[in-house]
């Protein structure tokens, strides 16, 4: 089971595994620097051989779920709950793509903080012994998130030097009760941020600082100095982001900035890929952490790690609106054992 510490913690004292996981990337991401670490990398089109950009979202998450089940050495059918998620309205991608596995889901939206959210709920189950099998799945794809929130491909808009892609990803990951080198210790849920910004194309300001507030709560919760965690990793915040992070942490008395690592950072080369800031999407921390976070824990590289996945609680309607961009962030705690 576990406990609630402090104002927004659980410390899980029952073990919960990391068991498994799978990632798979469009083209661009898989000729970035994390390319050699993914499960499957797809072809130029981003189509996966769909027919639509959501068709392609939802083949992503079936293989994913399905790479990370292989792993795990489990059957499909023992998957007791898949808590899923994604970024498009009624989460179309997680619905279409994981309905053939015929299991218990609970659909998140938790914008591209949703991994970290899918995380934390499925050790909740895990912890509570209400499944001894639980599937964690998101997703993003550049074509249907441009198309969803921001401009048709077709209409060739200028981005600004704030702005970040969406990565085209999927990653996924069994938890469960069995043994592996790979535990979830605890988590923080984070609140909803507002600053009141508005600048849609600046992901990186909007969120971080959700992210700001949630590192700040796991460290004052867990009784914990940044020099506890051998990383501190955020989603999505992009170089933008990242620099606003640092500057907040600061004026709580709090310098994170030696260990700090950011998905959205690490998964594009930025000088010769034009993505700007960097990557986002719930696919940008997911493939991230399942490819390239995992092995290094599971290898004892790093002893303990803090992910924290951040995102945008926007819609099209309520920008549409003028209203401004809430942020939100989620830790997990993730230790080698």
């Amino acid at each position: 089971m576990g406990k609630f510490i402090g104002s927004q913690s659980i410390q899980f004292d029952k073990s919960v595994y990391i068991l498994g996981a799978g990632s798979i990337v469009g083209k661009k991401e898989g000729d970035g620097p994390l390319g050699k670490y993914f499960d499957k990398i797809g072809q130029e089109d981003g189509l996966f051989g769909c027919r639509s950009w959501e068709e392609a979202e939802s083949t992503l998450q079936k293989e994913a779920l399905s790479i990370a089940v292989s792993k795990t050495g489990i059957a499909q059918d023992d998957l007791r709950l898949i808590y899923a998620g994604d970024l498009l309205a009624q989460t179309i991608a997680s619905s279409f793509g994981i309905m053939g596995f015929h299991r218990p889901v609970y659909g998140l939206y938790g914008a591209c903080a949703t991994m970290g959210e899918a995380l934390s709920l499925a050790s909740m189950a895990v912890a509570g012994e209400f499944g001894e099998y639980v599937g964690a799945v998101t997703s993003s794809h550049f074509g249907s998130a441009e198309k969803e929130f921001r401009f048709p491909l077709g209409y060739g808009n200028q981005r600004p030097l704030s702005a970040t892609w969406t990565v085209t990803g999927s990653g996924a990951c069994i938890l469960g009760t069995r043994r592996s080198h790979v535990r979830i210790t605890g988590i923080t849920t984070g609140k909803i941020v507002d600053f009141g910004l508005k600048d849609s194309l600046n992901m990186g300001a909007c969120m971080a600082p959700a992210a700001c507030s949630t590192i700040e709560a796991n460290l004052k919760d867990f009784g914990r100095v940044p020099e506890d965690y051998d990383k501190i990793i955020t989603g999505d915040l992009g170089e933008v982001g990242q620099r606003i992070l640092f500057d907040l942490m600061e004026k709580q008395g709090i310098s994170i900035e030696g260990r700090h690592m950011d998905c959205g950072i690490e998964i594009f080369d930025k000088e010769t890929q034009d993505t700007h800031a960097g990557g986002s999407g719930c696919g940008c921390s997911a493939v991230t952490f399942a490819s390239y976070i995992l092995p290094k824990i599971a290898k004892g590289e790093w002893k303990r790690i803090l992910f924290v996945p951040t995102g945008a609680l926007l819609s099209k309607v309520s920008y549409n609106e003028g209203k401004s961009v809430p942020g939100i962030a989620q830790a997990v705690v993730v230790e080698h054992c």
